[in-house]
């Protein structure tokens, strides 16, 4: 095994893949359920005013990411919001590979418990797919982010998609690997 490996990674090789193949009864390791990418999202109503704000959300996610972010921008113009066709809207970010295993390592060892009264992660955010969705308040939970150099505080949305067929696959295969979802 490669020394350079991710925790989360090696994890997934040596425990969870056989833990899945006998709960789901598979005995090809091909067919199990496996995290494919986490995707990052960070929604910014207040660039409308503060164009500013979009470069300063950037360098949070990237910080927190270790990847250079994507700019969101508006599909088409909202006259009531004052949204103007192209204006940018948010900020994105897609992992993949050990990247992604990295994130999900300090996500569920650093990040989620530093969140304040954390009972868990709630079991609606499943979407019948196999992919997992929540969302967080403060991004200020993430060690890599100052909290004196923070222009505002703002949250974030994280996807979570896998290779599983439906939500109980994919249930499985996120508290083999320590989501602390409530059940």
């Amino acid at each position: 095994m490669d020394s350079t490996m991710p925790r989360v990674k090696e994890k997934y090789l040596n425990e969870v893949v056989p833990h899945l193949k006998e709960k789901l009864e598979r005995a090809n390791p091909m067919s199990l359920p496996k995290v494919i990418k986490v995707s990052l999202n960070m929604g910014l109503s207040e660039a409308v005013a503060d164009s500013k704000v979009i470069q300063s959300a950037s360098n949070d996610l990237a910080a927190i990411s270790g990847q250079l972010p994507v700019v969101t921008k508006a599909r088409k113009s909202i006259a009531t919001y004052k949204i103007r066709e192209g204006m940018p809207l948010g900020v994105k970010v897609t992992l993949r590979g050990d990247q992604m295993y990295e994130f999900i390592d300090r996500l569920v060892t650093v990040a989620l418990p530093r969140i304040r009264d954390f009972r868990g992660l709630k079991l609606n955010g499943f979407d019948g797919k196999g992919n997992y969705s929540f969302g967080i308040k403060e991004v200020t939970i993430f060690p890599e982010i100052n909290v004196d150099k923070l222009d505002a505080i703002r949250g974030m949305d994280i996807t979570i998609c896998t290779s599983a067929k439906n939500n109980d696959e994919a249930l499985t295969l996120l508290k083999a690997l320590n989501f602390p979802i409530i059940i």
